[in-house]
């Protein structure tokens, strides 16, 4: 994986690393403010010991004399001390000097320095005034009761003697919790949690999400990028309804792609299909369709998805009656074909959906029904079903010559687009491109244009600065002036191979131009 790709990832799921960086960083912040605040304070203090030993007298006559021996501590006593601190002598010793009740918790350890009779207390504790105490009385606590745990020292004289040579300061802030440290430790943490799981996330992600999941598969140019349609607006309907909209501007774009690819099948038909079903390719082909013909050409609209038809659902048309009733001699294509008013687009409906559809999609009847349709218009589109539960699309993809897959992000998965490419190349066909669905909401001020007069009015607002409204809120006296921009569109010349695929906004405002000075 290289680090453009890393850095990818990262950019498709900063949502993943966002949340764990907040909830472990929130969690860090819980658990710190929930520990009980503790604070320390140290102490060095020297031990001595000392004993009464009888002094004999040198004189007979005279009585013998105690003197006071100072005896120094071995090692192996102060070590010793050590590991008795925490026995209940001497902790019940230290609790009565420091005025802390019976069985209270002290936090109290010990260092024993290697070539001196120094230790070192260090002592823990719930206010900085209770742990100075406790450090400066744990010494002489030790001292007073540890005495009979060093054999040397077990006699009725013996005494400890604990000086402090360094008192124990009364701390000015809590050593615990650490609040800087513990934030940090919980930033990292959430950092390395949330890119851990982003890419645990990419590896388990199976549906395609941009385009190099797609070249990756397949080496088939993307014809083209649909947007996807705002909710509430019929998507077959965008290309009329709104001429200038981002998803019409897409759908020109693919129209003039598809041109182009149309160059090198010379088949002048298309089939559109998908790998799964509820990828939208019915929703593609009715607006390319709707697309091409507001160029002029003869275009027909094929639904030849006879398992579960739905164009004559999504134009309004009659269904009963369409392809199958040709195919079994029960109609002619005059009399099922369905011409549009004020375009030349023709649909062919699906008809009866029949208990055969791949054997009437392969026959001799559809092959010569379909040359017969190719010498009558200029252009075929062709609804055709999935090809990943079905061969249909493979089938009309031998009559049309051309197909173009649908693809819709984050929906499609992979495996199934790659069973889709497998099931064309297992025949000898490919896709001659893909038409990428869902593809997200381009910006409308990228693909709109203020062509006042053209679709769309001027009026003032309050202040007096003029305003554009959405096509469809027009009055009826506007309503009745024609939508002159995508018939501008369509007066560019025809494509040629040589040429490269032409930006459509940029012919539109050239057509309009055009048409301006000649009006």
């Amino acid at each position: 994986m290289t680090v453009r790709e890393f850095l990818g990832i990262l950019a498709r799921r900063w949502l993943i690393v966002l949340a764990t960086f907040v909830l472990v960083l929130g969690v860090a912040v819980y658990v710190t403010s929930r520990i009980v605040p503790s604070y320390a304070s140290s102490a060095r203090v020297y031990f001595s010991a000392a004993q009464q030993v009888v002094v004999p007298a040198t004189d007979p006559d005279k009585k013998p004399t105690t003197a006071t021996q100072s005896t120094a501590l071995t090692n192996q006593d102060l070590v010793t001390y050590t590991e008795i601190l925490h026995s209940p002598a001497i902790l019940d010793e230290l609790r009565s000097r420091v005025g802390l009740p019976p069985g209270s918790g002290i936090d109290v350890n010990a260092t024993v320095g290697e070539t001196s009779n120094v230790m070192t207390f260090d002592v823990r504790a719930a206010s900085a005034e209770q742990a100075a105490t406790i450090a400066n009385e744990a010494g002489p606590a030790l001292a007073e009761a540890g005495k009979k745990f060093a054999p040397l020292l077990s006699n009725p004289g013996a005494t400890i003697t604990a000086v402090v040579v360094s008192p124990a300061g009364v701390p000015g802030g809590p050593v615990s919790p650490n609040w800087m440290r513990n934030l940090l430790l919980g930033a990292f943490t959430g950092v390395a949690l949330g890119v851990g799981l982003a890419l645990l996330r990419h590896a388990a992600d199976t549906k395609i999400r941009d385009d190099e999941h797609i070249t990756a598969i397949s080496d088939r140019p993307i014809l083209g990028h649909l947007p996807l349609v705002r909710s509430g607006t019929p998507a077959e309907l965008n290309v009329d309804n709104d001429p200038l909209g981002p998803y019409a501007e897409a759908m020109r774009r693919l129209r003039t792609n598809v041109r182009y690819v149309d160059v090198t099948t010379r088949g002048h038909a298309f089939v559109l299909t998908s790998p799964v079903p509820r990828e939208g390719k019915t929703t593609t082909v009715v607006n390319l369709a709707r697309a091409m013909a507001q160029s002029g050409i003869r275009v027909l609209l094929i639904d030849a998805d006879l398992r579960k038809p739905t164009i004559h659902k999504h134009l309004g048309i009659e269904g009963k009656a369409g392809l199958t009733s040709i195919l079994v001699g029960a109609a002619t294509p005059e009399d099922v074909i369905h011409d549009s008013p004020d375009s030349s687009l023709s649909v062919l409906a699906a008809g009866d959906v029949p208990p055969n559809p791949s054997e009437l999609l392969g026959s001799e009847a559809m092959s010569s029904l379909f040359g017969d349709l190719a010498g009558r218009y200029d252009f075929i589109l062709v609804d055709a079903p999935p090809l990943v539960p079905v061969i249909d699309a493979v089938l009309l993809q031998r009559l049309t010559r051309g197909l173009i897959m649908v693809v819709a992000v984050d929906h499609t998965r992979r495996r199934d687009l790659e069973s889709a490419i497998t099931s064309l190349e297992t025949v000898g066909a490919h896709a001659a491109g893909f038409a990428v669905n869902m593809s997200g909401t381009p910006s409308e001020s990228r693909y709109r244009y203020r062509y006042y007069g053209y679709g769309q009015r001027q009026s003032k607002s309050r202040h007096g600065k003029r305003r554009s409204l959405l096509p469809g809120r027009r009055s009826s006296t506007e309503r009745a002036q024609p939508e002159l921009t995508p018939i501008a569109l369509e007066a560019a010349p025809p494509l040629r191979a040589a040429d490269s695929v032409a930006d459509p906004r940029d012919v539109q405002a050239a057509s309009i131009g055009t048409s301006e000075r000649e009006s």
